[in-house]
């Protein structure tokens, strides 16, 4: 049987932080890079997976508009979020 993780998780490749949503389409899995995180979200460089996830539970508000709106534009089941998804025009 197939099972769902719902907890944010480091990737195994250091890559991103993957969390879930619920959308009109059902369940969407998305990531943001680790890039992202250092760029808009004061992540150091040489961060250990529990400092990772601490900064992405502490900006989760507003990676989470970010990853709904984007979500909405374009319904799909998996979502990248990168730096260009956070700078402001």
């Amino acid at each position: 049987m197939d099972t769902v993780e719902l907890e944010p998780r480091v990737l195994d490749n250091h890559a991103g932080v993957a969390f879930w949503l619920t959308h009109q389409n059902g369940l969407a899995e998305c990531v943001i890079t680790i890039a992202t995180l250092e760029a808009y979200f004061w992540l150091a460089p040489d961060a250990t997976d529990a400092q990772i996830l601490k900064t992405f539970l502490n900006g989760y508000g507003r990676i989470r508009a970010i990853a709904e709106r984007k979500l909405l534009a374009r319904s799909a089941t998996r979502l990248d979020l990168n730096p260009s998804d956070f700078a402001r025009a």
